[in-house]
């Protein structure tokens, strides 16, 4: 049996859907409160402000990210080199999809770009939380200079990650796969 979505995860996977397709400041509580079919006084029973909403919004995107890390690291339990090579194939594909629409950290720090602001704050973090699990990956690897290698993956998908959102049309994805491929395996080389 399937349990019963609460008023709490409704509101988040609504605010989730909007904050990523149309932008933070885009998306009125308003708003997420209709389209989430809950009273106003469970919206702020759950959440006591939309900056708060915002920061579980970006939790669930870190989460999501990790477990695309797990997802890699079960894929290909024998190799952490191949457990890296397969996260950057599957952040080629999520570039494919029509609702792409880039990175929602990078997101959200441009819609708030004052750094002592919460939202800012909290996207930096999670964004540096994530990254974090990519250099370990790439230390597990046994790559030389792992938190470099991480640094230059971060500069190259940020950089297609912006493309991929502005120019859909023409964007091909494998083509940020191939060249991570080939920084990661500059690397595998360096080491020997």
């Amino acid at each position: 049996m399937e349990k019963k979505e609460t008023a709490k995860e409704r509101i988040l996977r609504v605010a989730d859907e909007l904050f990523y397709r149309e932008g933070v400041r885009a998306v009125g509580i308003d708003r997420i409160i209709h389209e989430s079919g809950v009273a106003k006084a469970s919206f702020y029973r759950s959440f006591a402000t939309k900056d708060e909403l915002v920061a579980a919004y970006l939790e669930l995107r870190r989460l999501q990210f990790l477990g695309n890390i797990e997802h890699a690291r079960k894929e290909h339990p024998e190799s952490k080199l191949e457990q890296l090579l397969f996260l950057m194939d599957y952040l080629a594909e999520r570039m494919k999809r029509p609702t792409y629409r880039g990175c929602s950290f990078m997101n959200t720090i441009v819609e708030f770009p004052e750094p002592a602001h919460p939202n800012h704050a909290k996207a930096l973090e999670s964004r540096s939380d994530i990254w974090d699990e990519v250099t370990l990956l790439a230390e597990e690897a046994g790559l030389p200079n792992p938190r470099d290698l991480s640094e230059q993956i971060r500069m190259l998908w940020s950089g297609a990650a912006m493309v991929a959102y502005i120019n859909k049309a023409d964007f091909k994805p494998e083509l940020f796969s191939v060249a991570a491929k080939t920084l990661i395996n500059s690397h595998r080389v360096a080491a020997v």
